[in-house]
């Protein structure tokens, strides 16, 4: 069972996507700050990160930046209410695998969260 970390300070959000990647069979945790999702990204184990940008503690353009600093391969969407183009390129640019705005569809999101998935383990076994 693969191990997602939601970072998101909108609860009412962070729930949604929880109770949906659940029903999907994905183990989740949720943290609600940049600075507390970035210190558990790196203390622990995650087969992808699902990180909103506009957070307390830490933006997660930063957060995105120190989890690649550190040498960590997890995969990273970020979900974001951002949808300029210069947001998508700076968060990709960063180190994200995939850029989804708000308002989305569950099930694109789970869709898109195992598709990622998908391709990273391809990666591995070559």
């Amino acid at each position: 069972m693969s191990k997602i970390l939601i970072i998101e300070d909108e609860v009412a959000i962070a729930d949604l996507e929880k109770d949906y990647l659940e029903l999907s069979g994905f183990d989740v945790q949720i943290e609600y700050a940049g600075d507390k999702g970035l210190t558990r990204a790196l203390k622990e184990d995650f087969d992808l990160i699902v990180l909103d940008l506009m957070l307390p503690g830490m933006d997660g353009f930063e957060v995105c930046r120190k989890v690649r600093e550190s040498g960590s391969a997890a995969p990273i969407i970020m979900l974001t209410a951002r949808d300029a183009v210069m947001d998508k390129v700076s968060g990709l640019d960063a180190g994200a695998d995939d850029y989804i705005t708000k308002p989305f569809g569950m099930m694109e999101f789970v869709a898109r969260v195992k598709a990622v998935l998908r391709r990273c383990s391809r990666k591995e076994e070559n």
